[in-house]
């Protein structure tokens, strides 16, 4: 309950180091004045911008590792030094492609920005993801479930909205019977990045950088707050990168410590595949 607890905390008053909008170029001072010991930054995955302001990002924070959402454990081991002086057999080396992932040139800068850091895979099977839909949760993660609060369940005005912010995602094409699982399978996704980004710094013995969806970024119940709940006296911030058209307006308070606006990347209409 405990865990619980300090996550629910982090929903009303988002846990922040700074809590304010910047623009790119301010993002290494932000960085430096917040001296984090791991530094959860988030992205639209298709956005180039974003690409580039977390390869900034990590060039000023000089990570010890860095943790890839997008990377299995297996995956990542196959990285070497060879292959990360050549971005395109790493790409190739990692199956990046087949895996769905927006261009490997997108995050190629980002591998170059930290050479020397480790590179961590925190990405689940996609079976185990599939049973957390179904099953029972903390049985799915294992025996740490509690200390990443998945032993307790959402109150029930929590679970609604991430529900309801599941099915506008999904542009309301989801069974209603589904959202249920979609919550929980981000929420096994959202510990699993947690634990990999700890285990990395208890390795590293230095500072991690955790590369995710902004999604994933969020203060309030997602990667930031289970590192912060989970282990209450590591230094973590938080960046979050979001896309707001010219005629939107973006709410003043964000769950993150920082975020940056940029306008949306070309793309075809994310709802065609739901008609």
């Amino acid at each position: 309950m405990k865990m619980l607890a300090a996550l629910l905390t982090c929903v009303v008053l988002s846990c922040p180091v700074g809590a304010e909008e910047i623009a790119a170029r301010d993002l290494p001072a932000r960085i430096a004045q917040a001296d984090p010991e791991i530094l959860v930054l988030g992205e639209v995955h298709d956005n180039a911008s974003h690409h580039r302001n977390q390869a900034a990002a990590v060039a000023a924070f000089a990570p010890d590792a860095l943790v890839f959402e997008m990377l299995t454990p297996d995956q990542a081991a196959k990285v070497t030094p060879a292959l990360r002086a050549d971005p395109v057999a790493l790409g190739q080396a990692l199956g990046w492609d087949q895996a769905g992932w927006s261009d490997f040139a997108l995050y190629a800068p980002i591998f170059d920005a930290a050479p020397d850091a480790r590179i961590v895979g925190a990405a689940l099977p996609r079976a185990e993801v599939r049973r957390a839909m179904t099953e029972d949760l903390a049985q799915v993660f294992g025996p740490d479930a509690a200390r990443y609060g998945l032993d307790q369940p959402y109150p029930a005005d929590v679970q609604a909205d991430l529900e309801a912010q599941s099915q506008a995602d999904h542009c309301g094409a989801l069974p209603p019977e589904m959202l249920g699982g979609m919550v929980a399978a981000q929420r096994l996704r959202d510990a699993a990045f947690a634990r990999a980004a700890l285990r990395a710094l208890k390795a590293s013995a230095g500072r991690v950088a955790v590369i995710t969806g902004t999604g994933h970024a969020r203060n309030d119940l997602a990667v930031p707050a289970m590192i912060r709940a989970a282990d209450p006296g590591v230094r973590v911030a938080s960046l979050g990168q979001l896309e707001v058209a010219a005629d939107e307006a973006l709410p003043a308070d964000q769950p993150f410590d920082w975020w940056i606006v940029t306008p949306p990347t070309p793309r075809e209409d994310p709802c065609a595949a739901f008609q």
